[in-house]
């Protein structure tokens, strides 16, 4: 493991999770844990490996099963990350992985499963980008089981907004033209295309610190305008009507 890897380059929130380890064993999983994050989008496996060690040392601290979860489903081990992530619900008590399980479950060839569980959560409970985010993991289970139109129904949430950007909004103008490319709405399916690239390009530019940013756009093909940092939409406390 690299030198400068070390606990203090873990999330504070996550390193807080180790003080009920000894201090050896707190250092050694969270500089497992950081490499992990440092490395999962580049060496999956890698990070994987690294996520199991940590695992090995502190399987009962939550953030230790939910890095598992996350590594495992980044490798392609469905199977695995579902259990993980059951632990890491049942340790915190948080539904913040919902969409992952949604995903997971999907991953393992249970697309009528991952509906019961996504339809299993309150929405009005989640965070903003945790329920858009569900809201997508749906939309692909309905996707897997034939039902295009119903798919597109999953994604109309208030937090489709075509003339705004969130963090999240990028993911989900990429899953509403995927879903209009399946029902082929093509032209539809490119202007949502578009929004997603524009999105996914000023909030990396205009949020790089990482903190909430609300980017307007006034056209797709034009310069985004007016940042206000620090808002989420309005109307994001609604919660969006299930579909069966």
């Amino acid at each position: 493991m690299p030198e400068d890897i070390t606990a203090r380059s873990l999330d504070p929130a996550a390193r807080n999770q180790l003080k009920t380890l000894s201090k050896e064993n707190a250092e050694a999983v969270a500089r497992h844990l950081a490499m992990a994050a440092s490395i999962i989008d580049d060496d999956p496996a890698r990070a994987h490996q690294h996520a199991l060690a940590a695992t090995r040392r502190a399987g009962r601290v939550a953030v230790v099963r939910e890095t598992a979860a996350i590594t495992a489903y980044a490798v392609g081990d469905f199977a695995l990350a579902l259990r993980e992530l059951r632990t890491y619900r049942r340790i915190s008590g948080r539904d913040d992985q919902i969409a992952l399980m949604v995903d997971s479950e999907r991953g393992v060839g249970r697309p009528d499963r991952a509906l019961e569980v996504g339809r299993a959560v309150d929405r009005m409970t989640l965070p903003v980008d945790v329920r858009v985010h569900l809201a997508i993991a749906m939309s692909g289970a309905r996707l897997d089981l034939g039902e295009t139109e119903r798919a597109l129904q999953e994604l109309d949430i208030p937090e489709l907004d075509p003339d705004r950007a969130f963090p999240w909004s990028a993911d989900l103008f990429a899953a509403r033209a995927a879903v209009l490319e399946e029902l082929g709405r093509d032209e539809e399916a490119v202007s949502w295309r578009a929004r997603a690239i524009v999105a996914e390009d000023v909030i990396a530019g205009a949020n790089g610190d990482d903190q909430w940013e609300t980017v307007e756009i006034d056209d797709v093909a034009e310069e985004v305008v007016d940042v206000d940092a620090g808002k989420e939409p309005s109307d994001a406390g609604g919660g969006e009507g299930e579909r069966d």
